[in-house]
């Protein structure tokens, strides 16, 4: 008698959009294929970018004869918690000079995402949160599997004023019940590429502070939004100024380049010093019980960068300059499409900020871009603007200008 399979009744999951889209992109042979679909870094050249200083501290790491491969503490490498929460709050915080900021070293952004949410939910109850719509793709899926009871969205794009929903993101922080937790991005939101201005952040705490909401912020392209590593940070420092306790996830893969070292870190703020032992204890046995201990090369890389004033400065230059070719690459296409009349507007194109515009195509004119062109983006009309290039710009103008002219949205 044949065996019976315990797995014979298992169906497929869809596939991963963005990981797909990036397959059949590698698989296509077409000489002006364009793959504006993946949320990584791309130069001039369409190609990944080791960077510079990462490159030497890789070396110096090689040929440091003092480093072992032991398993690095539950909660991290020291020397990278400290100075990863410098860079997210600034060197003379008061939450650091009075003990009341620690942090957890993470399986990259999305792994602090998930003690984060897993923290809230199993040790301090929380059962409702809400994630911005749109927005990161793996939220939602991640609170889904922590069994939240109610994952919820907060209005957050207007798709006809190509511009954020603000009175009504206000409205839905309102009508949010206490205790919610709400995921916020710190800058270079994914995917519109559209923050809220400095006077908006304000109303925005005032509002989750007056409800007693839980501000959770996801930091994951910490420079890439103007190029200044302090001035993405003002929203989550805004938030501490005022008294709020929060956590913020950080990741280092767009930054510093390190995308499959998965450096990423979990950051909490208490209102009390003494609260600080109990909290980070609750997340070491979560991470004992999720991933054990992190990884140690990519966070040492991180730790080496930050803890030297040489590495550091050299770091940031390069952080501005890919922040500085993602805004040129918007201006570009900006001109691009303005230039041949495209329809509709398209200053959302200049006015978002970080690697990602959210266009406006729809579902059928982004179908349209890689059925018939090539052009590789998300369903949603989500493109990498690391992806366009001088020499591919007018190619992927052209498309657009196609698809806005002849496909019904």
């Amino acid at each position: 008698m044949a065996a019976i399979s315990w797995f014979k009744d298992v169906e497929a999951a869809a596939p991963i959009e963005v990981f797909a889209l990036t397959a059949a992109f590698n698989e296509d042979t077409h000489e002006k294929k364009v793959n504006l679909g993946v949320g990584a870094y791309r130069t001039e050249e369409s190609k990944p970018w080791v960077l510079p200083v990462v490159s030497k501290v890789e070396l110096q790491l090689a040929n440091d004869k003092t480093l072992n491969h032991e398993y690095c503490p539950v909660a991290g490498i020291p020397t990278l918690r400290s100075a990863a929460a410098k860079l997210l709050l600034g060197d003379n915080n008061a939450v650091i000079k009075e003990n009341r900021v620690d942090a957890i070293q993470a399986i990259g952004g999305t792994g602090a995402v998930r003690i984060g949410m897993d923290f809230l939910h199993s040790r301090l109850g929380y059962d409702t949160i809400y994630v911005s719509k749109p927005t990161w793709g793996n939220h939602k899926g991640i609170a889904k599997s922590l069994l939240y009871k109610n994952i919820k969205e907060y209005r957050y794009w207007n798709n006809e004023k190509r511009c954020i929903d603000f009175e009504n993101w206000l409205e839905d922080l309102r009508n949010a019940p206490e205790k919610s937790v709400i995921l916020l991005h710190m800058a270079a939101h994914n995917p519109t590429g559209m923050d809220p201005t400095q006077d908006q952040w304000k109303e925005i705490a005032t509002v989750i502070k007056e409800k007693r909401l839980f501000p959770f912020f996801d930091c994951a392209y910490q420079g890439f939004s103007s190029g200044d590593l302090d001035k993405d940070a003002w929203s989550v420092r805004y938030f501490v100024e005022q008294g709020f306790e929060l956590l913020a996830a950080q990741s280092f893969s767009k930054n510093f380049g390190l995308y499959n070292e998965r450096v990423g870190q979990l950051l909490f703020v208490v209102q009390k010093s003494e609260y600080l032992p109990k909290v980070r204890s609750q997340f070491e046995i979560i991470v004992r019980e999720t991933w054990s201990n992190p990884p140690a090369h990519g966070g040492r890389i991180v730790s080496t960068v930050l803890n030297s004033p040489e590495l550091y400065k050299e770091w940031k230059e390069t952080v501005k300059t890919m922040a500085d070719r993602i805004l040129l690459m918007r201006q570009l296409l900006f001109e691009k499409l303005k230039a041949q009349g495209t329809p509709g507007t398209w200053d959302h194109i200049v006015q978002q900020t970080g690697m990602f515009s959210y266009t406006g195509l729809s579902a059928t004119q982004s179908e349209h871009l890689i059925n018939n062109y090539h052009i590789y983006l998300l369903r949603d009309g989500r493109i990498n603007m690391c992806g366009v290039t001088t020499k591919n710009v007018d190619y992927v103008a052209a498309a657009i200008h196609d698809a806005v002219t002849n496909v019904k949205a």
